[in-house]
C-alpha cells in the first residue's frame, strides 16, 4: 500500500474489536464521499478478513488484529493482517480462511485481492476496491511532512491504538472510535455524547497541537472508565491547549468533560493523559 494509510488500527483479536474497525471505515467513507451501497461491499469483505483472524489466527487464543485503510483517487485500500499461524504450506487459502466461506466473499466484493505473510508471520490480506466516485482526501500540510507513528501507550489489558489522518478524515473516524469503547465501557446516553463532544474537540484542536500529518490515540477500556491518551505532541501544545480558556479553547471543555487529565514528556515531546469515567 503506497505511502502512510489514512487510518491504521492495532486492536486485539476480540470479536467486539471488529465493531470498531467498521466504526473507523465508515469514518473514512464520509470523508470521501463513498457511495453507501459501494461502503457495504467494502465493510462486509474487511469485516470477513477481520472475523477469520478472531476466529483462525491464533487457534482460539488472543493475538493482534491490525487493519490499515487508506483512500485513494481510484476507490479504497484496505490490509487486515495478523502474526497468528498464517497460511500453512500445502493448504489451499480456501480452505485456510473463515473455513472456505469468507475467501469467497471477500473475492466477490473486491476488485483485487492477495494474500502474503507479513514480517514475523502471519497473514496479510491486501484489498483494492474501485470506487471512482469518491473524493481523494486532502493531505494536511505539517511542518516536516511526517507521519505520526502510534506511542507506545503502555496501558495494561484491552487497549485499541488509532493513528488516523489528515485532519478530514479524524473528524470522522475518532468520534465514533471512541463512542463505541464508550458504549463498551458501559457509559450512559449522556456520557457517551460527552465523550463524543470531546473527541470533536480533540480534533479540532490537533493542528494546533501536532505538526505532523496523523494523530495516535491510544484506549483503555474498563468497566464505567475509559483512560485516553494523544501524543506526541509538540513540546509545550498540549500545556498550552490546557490554558486556552477562550470559548472555543480545549481548556473549558477537558475541564468539563474530563475526570483528570495531565501532560507527561515523551522524549522531546508530549503526551496528553485524559480520564473518563460515568458520573452518577
Amino acid at each position: 500500500m503506497a505511502g502512510a494509510p489514512n487510518v491504521r488500527l492495532s486492536l486485539s483479536n476480540r470479536a467486539e474489536n471488529v465493531l470498531l474497525v467498521r466504526q473507523a471505515l465508515s469514518g473514512l467513507a464520509e470523508a470521501v464521499g463513498l457511495d453507501p451501497i459501494a461502503l457495504n461491499d467494502v465493510s462486509t469483505a474487511v469485516t470477513e478478513a477481520c472475523n477469520n483472524v478472531v476466529l483462525h489466527a491464533y487457534g482460539g487464543g488472543e493475538g493482534p488484529l491490525e487493519v490499515e485503510l487508506t483512500a485513494t483517487a481510484s476507490g479504497l485500500d484496505a490490509t487486515v493482517r495478523d502474526h497468528g499461524v498464517g497460511i500453512k504450506p500445502g493448504v489451499a487459502i480456501a480452505e485456510e480462511l473463515s473455513g472456505g466461506i469468507g475467501l469467497p466473499v471477500i473475492q466477490a466484493l473486491s476488485d483485487s485481492v492477495t494474500f502474503g505473510e507479513p514480517a514475523g508471520g502471519g497473514t496479510e490480506v491486501e484489498m483494492h476496491f474501485e470506487a471512482p466516485s469518491s473524493e481523494p482526501v486532502p493531505q494536511d500540510g505539517g511542518e516536516d511532512g511526517a507521519e505520526l507513528e502510534a506511542i507506545d501507550h503502555g496501558f495494561p489489558g484491552d487497549v485499541t491504538l488509532l493513528t488516523v489522518g489528515p485532519t478530514v478524515v479524524a473528524r470522522g473516524v475518532v468520534p465514533r472510535v471512541l463512542s463505541t469503547l464508550a458504549a463498551r465501557a458501559y457509559f450512559s446516553t449522556d456520557r457517551i455524547s460527552d465523550t463524543q463532544l470531546l473527541a470533536d474537540a480533540l480534533v479540532a484542536h490537533a493542528d494546533d497541537a501536532s505538526s505532523a500529518v496523523h494523530l495516535s490515540v491510544g484506549v483503555s477500556v474498563e468497566p464505567r472508565h475509559l483512560e485516553i491518551r494523544v501524543g506526541p505532541l509538540r513540546a509545550g501544545r498540549a500545556r498550552a491547549l490546557f490554558a486556552d480558556a477562550s470559548m472555543d479553547g480545549l481548556g473549558p471543555v477537558l475541564e468539563r468533560l474530563t475526570d483528570g487529565h495531565e501532560v507527561s514528556p515523551a522524549g522531546s515531546a508530549e503526551v496528553l493523559d485524559l480520564k473518563l469515567a460515568q458520573r452518577g
